[in-house]
């Protein structure tokens, strides 16, 4: 007996069952879906995250102060003094890895027109900041070097600020906004971000020079924070050695102290982020690959029923000259006939479902072909693995006892 004829014989058996073979098929179906879908989830989550924070700048630095002690006893990070406009200085003239700097100061409150109010976050930057975070002016211009060098009263409004405070339609360019006390006139209006993967509406902000809000605003001399962009993304790392020595040298920090100040980079966030993701796809694909185990089961269930319908066929069988490697091979083969027909099926709703998930959820979604490849591979060791023992057993069954069965 060749092997063509087994394959004949396996099909015509799972036809002549055609539910059945449906049945044991659709726990393999649900189970390639799933994990298809599963890990298109995560893998789309991920990339979406990647592209938030490269938007933000992917060779963005962000230099903040660092814990510290006062009197002997620690302070928080947001409670500390220890960036001075002196250090944003000896940055601009020393450092060589970096294209852009802007000192940074930010404060939250009511930003007032008439009638309408929102409360919102003012930050107080350079010109250079909106390139470095990836914003541009939409409509109207940046403040210039001489509004910052004059605290000038002047900002620059994101949509969001724009819609809740001239809800009628107004423009609000030339027109005056109060950020608490403080009048400031609107000069420029920043392009529409929208919201990002983590639910930050990234058009609710007002910018501001950062000497009006020090000396109008907060009351304050010292940085609460300093950003900047690296020549490319490569040169990160040159560039964070390089501001830690600045800043070692000019807060006059000795070797094995510790830094009264923190630098990371986006690249730090969006291996934190991948690393977060890679474990939730792990987690979602495991979760959704018991359902390919609790297939392999029902296949070893209904080969048993198989096995035990068909007990004289297969005495019949090895009566007129079958061996034992041929009854196994052809239980063996129709439990991957089973496995792979439900694989390709599944495969199918799993793309159809990653679809529909983007579709309806707007969830983002990227189907990964390793994750097709996987799943066939698992769908033949499955059919392989469960449908073994019930194919063992019906090769050792006794000719002459399979023949006598009722």
């Amino acid at each position: 007996m060749n092997y063509k004829n087994l394959i004949v014989i396996a099909f015509r058996a799972l036809i002549n069952n055609k539910m059945r073979a449906f049945l044991t098929m659709l726990g393999i179906i649900i189970g390639v879906a799933s994990v298809i879908a599963m890990l298109a989830i995560g893998a789309g989550s991920k990339q979406s995250i990647h592209e938030e924070i490269g938007q933000m700048g992917s060779n963005m630095i962000m230099i903040q102060p660092g814990n510290g002690r006062f009197g002997g006893v620690r302070q928080s990070a947001s409670s500390m003094q220890t960036l001075k406009m002196t250090d944003y200085e000896s940055l601009v003239r020393e450092t060589n890895y970096l294209s852009k700097i802007t000192p940074s100061v930010t404060s939250s409150g009511q930003a007032i027109k008439g009638s309408n109010n929102s409360p919102t976050t003012i930050y107080g930057v350079n010109e250079q900041y909106i390139d470095i975070r990836g914003y541009s002016v939409g409509r109207g211009s940046m403040f210039t070097n001489q509004d910052i060098r004059k605290a000038a009263k002047v900002c620059i409004v994101g949509q969001t600020v724009v819609d809740n405070l001239f809800p009628a339609g107004e423009d609000p360019l030339g027109k005056t906004i109060r950020f608490g006390k403080i009048p400031l006139k609107i000069v420029g209006i920043l392009e529409a971000k929208g919201y990002n993967s983590m639910g930050m509406d990234q058009d609710d902000m007002i910018l501001a020079p950062y000497t009006t809000v020090q000396k109008r605003i907060l009351a304050i001399t010292y940085l609460q924070g300093i950003t900047a962009a690296a020549l490319s993304e490569e040169y990160t790392d040159q560039a964070i050695e390089e501001i830690t020595e600045i800043l070692q040298r000019n807060h006059g920090i000795k070797i094995g102290q510790e830094n009264d100040f923190n630098v990371r980079s986006q690249q730090e966030m969006m291996e934190t982020m991948s690393s977060v993701m890679d474990m939730m796809t792990i987690l979602l694909g495991c979760i959704a690959g018991i359902s390919l185990v609790v297939g392999g089961i029902g296949i070893m269930n209904i080969m048993y029923v198989s096995v035990t319908e068909r007990t004289r066929e297969i005495g019949l069988r090895m009566s007129i000259g079958a061996m034992g490697r041929h009854i196994l091979m052809q239980f063996l083969i129709e439990a991957v006939i089973i496995s792979i027909t439900g694989g390709l099926i599944g495969v199918l709703a799993g793309v159809g479902a990653s679809g529909l998930i983007k579709l309806i959820a707007g969830w983002p979604v990227s189907i990964q072909a390793y994750s097709i490849v996987l799943s066939f591979v698992v769908c033949t060791v499955t059919g392989i693995f469960f449908g073994w023992y019930p194919a063992k057993k019906a090769s050792e069954l006794n000719p002459i006892d399979a023949i006598r069965y009722e």
